[in-house]
């Protein structure tokens, strides 16, 4: 399996602790490094959720899945900036990871708040972004947030921080509860 690049993909999803069976969304979901990770941890009675907005990202990790054996990852092209855009039902997932998305994006606030709609109560918000500062990734600093900036939006939105997680020098990660 290839890597995330910067990240470790199998120990950061090692380290969120998904149970067997859930329900999980990988938006921004890109080459798919953590849906097939997680498709592989919630089983074959969970169900995983790809979501992108290139069409070409969907059919890379849906050819990985399927040369993996992987049937429990649905595919949704979507742009996470528009409300209810995933097509996932509100309070569905047990789960949702948002992965160097949030830098790409002047509308955070929205795609923060399409994970609030669609994650149970008290579901997982897994957040990992690059750091403002990193020598590597985004040559500019652009639309990047810093953890402080990420962590205040996000509590602002319905969410509590439970913990920081390590994931790599170039990186900051944060998992959350839905309140």
């Amino acid at each position: 399996m290839t890597s995330g690049g910067f990240l470790n993909p199998d120990s950061i999803i090692s380290n969120l602790k998904i149970a067997p069976a859930s329900k999980a969304a990988d938006f921004g979901s890109g080459s798919g490094y953590f849906t097939l990770l997680l498709a592989k941890a919630v089983g074959p009675d969970g169900v995983v959720t790809a979501v992108d907005v290139l069409k070409e990202k969907l059919e890379t990790v849906k050819s990985a899945a399927q040369a993996q054996g992987l049937l429990n990852i649905n595919y949704v092209r979507a742009n996470l900036e528009m409300p209810a855009s995933s097509g996932l039902d509100e309070a569905s997932q047990d789960m949702v990871i948002l992965a160097n998305i949030l830098f790409q994006s002047q509308k955070k606030e929205d795609i923060i708040k399409e994970a609030h709609r669609v994650l149970k109560a008290s579901g997982d918000l897994a957040v990992i972004d690059w750091e403002v500062a990193s020598a590597f990734g985004p040559k500019e600093a652009g639309w990047k947030i810093s953890k402080e900036e990420a962590r205040n939006l996000i509590t602002g939105l319905g969410f509590t921080l439970v913990k920081e997680i390590e994931v790599a020098s170039n990186h900051w990660g944060m998992v959350f509860k839905k309140n």
